[in-house]
């Protein structure tokens, strides 16, 4: 009988046998998993080093710098503008203002005014009771920046404090965005709300009261060019400004004599846009002042002059 065809016995190597015992683990391994949704994440706790006693001092130090940055800012645009310091480079604030930081002169304007809205508030102590962990840490809330001001600048000083101090408190004793500081503005003006009778083209008297952005300008003429809800928009002999109500004080001229007002307004207007130099800015500066309608003779005389010599 023909013997029956042996059976060979695959030979296998070491690595063909490493390479399913590897898959037979992995199986098994797959197999045995835990449902993900059930499985624990080991995260090593990472320790928080308390901060020394001088770094807190640093932190305050920082902080404080930080919050008065929009401050002192505003506090040196005005020594700036009022010392006439860049008349060595340039004929105008305005000017100085574009070329040295960027900015136009209404955005250096807001600064100094929020600059004297801040130190309004230092004088009262905003106290803080309701966190001790605020920037200010805990001693005063005041102001961080210029836009959180902004909305008060047209008010009193006493007014500018009772706004702040219902504002802290409606943000929950923490510093008040510029909405909430703008809304309480808003419902002050509404309950202290005044007719505004002034006219487009009548000319007012500026009345300072202790308004940064008014500075210089007392006793000014100005000419309303927009009657607002609760400002108007005046035009000077050195540009436009919006004032609010309590600066305004009417001429009570006759409508013919405000004419007259409008073309000095303007012939000065020109003739002060080309920055000449000092002496002949300081000449259209106290025409800017007149208390009467009208040009003397030698005031017309020196004021056509300048005139015929810058062409216009």
């Amino acid at each position: 009988m023909p013997k029956p065809p042996s059976r060979r016995k695959k030979a296998t190597s070491p690595a063909s046998t490493d390479s399913t015992s590897a898959a037979n683990s992995a199986n098994e391994d797959i197999s045995q998993q835990v449902d993900p949704s059930s499985a624990t994440i080991t995260v090593s706790a990472v320790e928080v080093t308390e901060l020394s006693q001088e770094e807190q001092s640093d932190r305050l130090h920082l902080e404080r710098r930080v919050e008065r940055a929009f401050f002192e800012a505003g506090k040196a645009l005005t020594e700036l503008r009022d010392r006439r310091l860049y008349r060595s480079t340039h004929k105008t604030f305005e000017e100085y203002c574009r070329d040295r930081f960027g900015h136009s002169r209404q955005q250096s304007n807001y600064l100094i005014a929020a600059a004297g809205v801040y130190e309004n508030l230092t004088t009262i102590g905003c106290q803080n009771v309701a966190n001790e962990n605020l920037t200010t840490n805990g001693s005063q809330i005041l102001p961080t920046s210029e836009r959180q001001v902004r909305p008060m600048t047209k008010l009193e000083p006493q007014e500018q404090q009772e706004v702040w101090l219902r504002a802290v408190e409606l943000a929950g004793g923490k510093v008040p965005t510029g909405r909430i500081v703008k809304d309480v503005v808003q419902r002050i003006m509404e309950r202290t709300q005044v007719p505004n009778t002034y006219q487009i083209g009548e000319v007012c008297q500026i009345i300072v009261k202790d308004s940064p952005e008014l500075r210089g300008k007392g006793g000014c003429w100005a000419i309303v060019s927009a009657v607002n809800d609760f400002s108007c928009n005046v035009k000077m002999w050195d540009g436009e400004y919006a004032v609010g109500l309590q600066h305004l004080k009417s001429f009570n001229y006759l409508p013919q004599e405000c004419q007259q007002i409008q073309v000095i307004c303007d012939r000065i207007n020109r003739v002060y846009s080309r920055g000449l130099e000092e002496s002949v800015q300081r000449f259209l500066e106290s025409l800017g002042r007149l208390n009467r309608a009208y040009l003397t003779d030698l005031e017309e005389k020196v004021l056509g002059l300048v005139e015929l010599e810058i062409g216009v």
